[in-house]
C-alpha cells in the first residue's frame, strides 16, 4: 500500500468516528441507543439489513469458492438469501416491529419471556451471547489478516486498530452510529465494487460482450448453477438456514426490523434488502468469478481477490477497496456488539441483579454503554488470543455455531400463531436435539455436505413443529394476546 491508499483508509476511519460523535447527541435513553427510538426509515433500515449480512469472509472464503466452483456461489448464497429475506418481508419482519410497539422490547430475546418462559429466554440469551464473543472475535482476527496481506502490518496492530475504532463509535453512538456506518459502508462498497467490475471488463479486453463471453472460458463447471458439493439439495438447505438467520435469528438483523417505525416500514425494508441481494452480488462477485482467467492454479484460492486488487488497481483505489473490506467487517462486528449488549443489559443482567429493573432512563443508558464497551473489549481480547487457542479456538467457534440454527427456530417460529402450542419445554427440547445431532455427526461423519451443514437445524425444526402439534397443554392467555397484537396490520 502507498501513501495515497493510507490516506483513503484514514479518511474512512475519520468518517466512522464522526458518525459516532454525531449519533452521540441523538441518543437520550436506552431505547435510542438500542433501537434508534423506533424511528429508522425503511430505506436506511433496508440498506443496513443488507450490508450487515456481509463480512470480510466474502472477499476471502467466498472468493476462494468463486475461484474453485464459480457461479454456484451466487446461487446458494446471495440468491437464497434474497428469497429468504423476501419471505421474511411478508411474514416475519413486520412482527418484529410490532413487538417494540406493543411490548416495548429493545432486544430480540426480550419477547421470549412472555412467549415461552424465563428458562427458555435465559438459555437462548446466554448461549447466543457466548457464541457472539467468539464469532465477533473471529471476525476481528479475520480483518486483521486482510490488513496484514495488504499492508504488512502485524495481526495484533490490525486487531487493536479495528477493535478500538469499533469500540469508540458504537459505544458512544449506539444503533444510530451503526446504521449510518452501514450506509457509509454501502457507498464505499458500491464505489469499490463497481471499480473492480469495470477494471476486470477492461482487462478481459472484449468490451461489454466480455461480461457474457467470459463464462465459456472458465474451468469446467464454474458457469453451472450447481457444482458439487454445492448441489441443489445444498442450496435448499441454505435457503432454510438463511430464512431463520436473515429474518432475525441472527440478532443484529432482527434489530433492523425492531427499530423500524411500523410493521409496514419493516416490510419495505426487508423487500429492499432482498432486491439488493438479488442484484448487487452479481456485480460484486463478478471479479471473483473471473479470477481463474488471470491466475491459474493458485495454491491458495482465498487470496485471489486480494491479488486482483493489488495487481489491477492504481494507488488510492487499493485503499478504497481495503476500506470496503473494513467496512463490511465493522458493520457486522458493531451490529453484534450493539445487539448483544441489548440482550445482556435487558435480558440477562436484570435477572442476576433485580435492582436494574428500577433504574432510571439515565442509568439504563449508562448501563447500555458500559455493557457495549465491555462486550467489545472482550471480543478484542478473544481475537488477540486466537493464536493461543489454536485448534481449540476453531473448535469452539464450530461447536457454538451449531447452536445458531436451533436457537433461531424458537425465536422466529415463536412469532407465528400457527406454532403457538410449541411452548418453552418444546423449544428447549428442539434446541438440545439439534445440538445432539451436531455432536452425533462429529462421531459418525456423513458423505452428504447438505446433511452435515443443515442437519442440526432440520432436526430442531422437526422437533419444534411435531412436538408442538402433539402438545396437549392449553395455550396461555398471554401467548394468544401476544399473537393477536403481532397480527395487527399497522
Amino acid at each position: 500500500m502507498e501513501l495515497l491508499d493510507w490516506i483513503v483508509l484514514s479518511l474512512y476511519f475519520v468518517m466512522l468516528l464522526s458518525i459516532g460523535l454525531w449519533a452521540y447527541f441523538r441518543v437520550k435513553n436506552s431505547e435510542d441507543f438500542y433501537t434508534a427510538g423506533g424511528k429508522l426509515p425503511w430505506w436506511l433500515s433496508g440498506i443496513s439489513h443488507h450490508v450487515s449480512g456481509y463480512s470480510g469472509a466474502v472477499f476471502v472464503a467466498y472468493a476462494g469458492i468463486a475461484y474453485t466452483h464459480g457461479f454456484t456461489l451466487y446461487v446458494w448464497w446471495a440468491f437464497t438469501v434474497g428469497i429468504a429475506t423476501m419471505i421474511a418481508a411478508y411474514h416475519i419482519a413486520p412482527r418484529w416491529s410490532r413487538l417494540r410497539i406493543y411490548a416495548g422490547v429493545q432486544s430480540p430475546t426480550e419477547y421470549l419471556l412472555m412467549r415461552y418462559n424465563l428458562t427458555t429466554q435465559q438459555l437462548i440469551a446466554w448461549a447466543g451471547a457466548i457464541i457472539k464473543v467468539f464469532d465477533t472475535g473471529g471476525k476481528l482476527a479475520a480483518i486483521a489478516v486482510l490488513l496484514n496481506v495488504f499492508s504488512g502490518t502485524s495481526i495484533t496492530f490490525g486487531i487493536l486498530l479495528v477493535g478500538t475504532i469499533s469500540l469508540v463509535y458504537i459505544t458512544i453512538g449506539g444503533l444510530w452510529a451503526d446504521v449510518w456506518n452501514d450506509f457509509g459502508q454501502f457507498v464505499v462498497q458500491l464505489l469499490a465494487g463497481l471499480t473492480m467490475f469495470v477494471m476486470i471488463i477492461i482487462k478481459l479486453d472484449e468490451g461489454f460482450v466480455g461480461i457474457f463471453n467470459m463464462w465459456d472460458r472458465l474451468p469446467e463447471g464454474n458457469s453451472d448453477f450447481f457444482n458439487d458439493p454445492y448441489t441443489l439439495s445444498f442450496a435448499f438447505v441454505m435457503l432454510v438456514i438463511n430464512f431463520f438467520s436473515y429474518s432475525g435469528g441472527t440478532w443484529n438483523l432482527a434489530t433492523r426490523f425492531i427499530s423500524s417505525s411500523s410493521g409496514k416500514t419493516a416490510k419495505k425494508a426487508a423487500i429492499l434488502s432482498s432486491c439488493l441481494y438479488f442484484i448487487w452480488p452479481l456485480i460484486l462477485l463478478y471479479p471473483m468469478f473471473a479470477a481463474p482467467l488471470f491466475f491459474e492454479n493458485l495454491s491458495d484460492p482465498t487470496l485471489s481477490y486480494g491479488k486482483m486488487v493489488l495487481d489491477f488497481l492504481p494507488q488510492g483505489l487499493v485503499g478504497l477497496v481495503l476500506a470496503s473490506l473494513f467496512a463490511n467487517t465493522l458493520s457486522m462486528t458493531a451490529s453484534d456488539s450493539n445487539t448483544v449488549s441489548a440482550v445482556i443489559s435487558r435480558d440477562i443482567l436484570p435477572n442476576l441483579f433485580p435492582k436494574i429493573k428500577n433504574y432510571s432512563n439515565k442509568q439504563l443508558l449508562k448501563l447500555a454503554r458500559i455493557t457495549t464497551l465491555s462486550f467489545t473489549i472482550l471480543t478484542i481480547v478473544t481475537a488477540l488470543n486466537a493464536g493461543v487457542f489454536g485448534g481449540v479456538f476453531g473448535l469452539i467457534i464450530s461447536w457454538f455455531a451449531a447452536l445458531l440454527g436451533p436457537i433461531a427456530i424458537p425465536m422466529i417460529l415463536g412469532l407465528l400463531p400457527v406454532f403457538r402450542k410449541s411452548d418453552g419445554r418444546v423449544a428447549i427440547i428442539s434446541i438440545v436435539g439439534g445440538l445432539c445431532f451436531f455432536i452425533a455427526l462429529k462421531f459418525f461423519p456423513v458423505d452428504s455436505f447438505a446433511l452435515e451443514v443443515g442437519g442440526p437445524t432440520f432436526v430442531s425444526l422437526i422437533l419444534y413443529i411435531v412436538l408442538g402439534f402433539l402438545n396437549k397443554r392449553e395455550v396461555p392467555a398471554r401467548v394468544n394476546q401476544l399473537h393477536l397484537n403481532l397480527d395487527n396490520n399497522h
